[in-house]
């Protein structure tokens, strides 16, 4: 290209043509992270195309606003309201338009929060309205985040969702602390348990005692309440009292932190700690294996 001539690109009908006084390179270095910034939704162009309107329902990832998926990003973009709660990646609304409404349902673990049913609602009201609506949820929208119980909802109204996956903490936290849920030799497979409801509740859909036998390793989440109980549950029905635990608070997020115990001693451990939730709790011989590989 010349001096004269732009370096160009197109991004969804967009054309983008960029001149930087003589210096193709820099100018081809500037239209490519204008390209980049709009495939990812982190430029607002998108409020100018024709209006998006339904539901989005978007896995926000494990909290790092970078782990959020492209597509979830650029549909974030083009919200006119977004309805978010406190594990999705709170850091994210604050490049949003002035414009956009940002409802916060405040799921605060253990503490207040709407119920969910209002939470229905407000999607509802605002998508009917012909506003195009983001649940923005912590995680994947589907793994213990209610997400199809607000996917009914909006089918039974009548309303477009579509769904975005999102990466779930139950994986990549423990990854990102150094601890993989499978090894070869070790762990061939794993079981993602809920710990939101205690093992003698009548209530719980687990079979502890299934999972005790278990070989694998176990990931529990929202389970930082009842952890006494269920470690209790799984070392009664055979699992060994010193396997390997780890504890990964606020994973993915500045504030991360990683403690490392055994079954027996997990519930005390915390409390001494002064560990909260959000946490996962990983349990197995994997949590072992991951002082092969230093941490930076």
């Amino acid at each position: 290209a010349s001096a004269w001539t732009p370096a160009s690109g197109r991004h969804d009908g967009l054309q983008v043509a960029v001149l930087a006084g003589g210096d193709p390179r820099r100018a081809a270095a500037v239209r490519d992270r204008i390209l980049e910034e709009l495939r990812e939704g982190t430029l607002g162009a998108a409020h100018f195309r024709a209006k998006r309107a339904g539901v989005a329902l978007v896995g926000g990832g494990p909290g790092d606003p970078d782990l959020i998926t492209v597509r979830g990003r650029r549909l974030l973009a083009e919200a006119d309201v977004v309805i978010t709660d406190r594990l999705g990646p709170r850091a994210l609304l604050d490049e949003l338009p002035a414009d956009v409404e940002v409802i916060d349902a405040a799921k605060i673990p253990y503490g207040r929060a709407m119920a969910q049913d209002a939470i229905n609602n407000e999607i509802i009201k605002h998508a009917s309205a012909g506003k195009f609506v983001v649940r923005l949820k912590g995680g994947d929208n589907y793994v213990f985040g209610r997400g199809f119980e607000e996917a009914i909802a909006c089918a039974e109204a009548g309303l477009a969702v579509e769904v975005v996956p999102g990466i779930t903490s139950a994986i990549s936290v423990p990854a990102i602390a150094g601890i993989p849920v499978t090894h070869r030799g070790v762990a061939h497979e794993f079981t993602v348990v809920s710990g939101h409801v205690a093992p003698d509740h009548p209530q719980s859909l687990v079979d502890w005692p299934a999972l005790a036998r278990l070989r694998g390793t176990l990931v529990l989440l929202m389970a930082m309440e009842r952890l006494g109980a269920i470690a209790d549950a799984l070392i009664a029905h055979g699992r060994d009292a010193a396997t390997p635990v780890a504890v990964i608070q606020e994973g993915s997020m500045a504030t991360q932190r990683t403690m490392r115990t055994t079954l027996a001693e997990a519930a005390g451990a915390v409390r001494d700690a002064g560990m909260r939730p959000p946490a996962i709790v990983v349990v197995g011989e994997v949590v072992a294996v991951a002082d092969r590989v230093p941490r930076g």
